[in-house]
């Protein structure tokens, strides 16, 4: 078994509120959810308006293809809507477990 995860780090200049953060990460994790069939959670900066951090975790048999995953999750990120700003990545892959 092998596990894919990504710490994915946003910046949305057009939040103006917590409200519009909430609802901006509300739509880009169940896109996330629904085209990948990850699970996805906001783990970091929860009471900043204009930061979004979200964790992607997915996994898979085949350790190619859980790395395939988490770059095409990074490059949907980097294409969502232009709500957000991609301002940094980590992934990890855990094999083995």
């Amino acid at each position: 078994m092998h596990i894919g995860v990504c710490r994915i780090s946003a910046h949305l200049p057009e939040a103006t509120n917590l409200k519009e953060k909430r609802q901006i990460a509300r739509s880009l994790t169940a896109r996330l959810r629904n085209q990948f069939n990850v699970a996805v959670a906001e783990v970091d900066h929860n009471d900043l308006w204009q930061r979004l951090t979200i964790g992607v975790c997915c996994i898979s048999n085949d350790t190619a293809h859980a790395h395939e995953m988490m770059s095409k999750i990074v490059s949907f990120v980097e294409e969502f809507s232009g709500d957000l700003i991609l301002l940094d990545y980590e992934t990890e892959l855990i094999t083995g477990v």
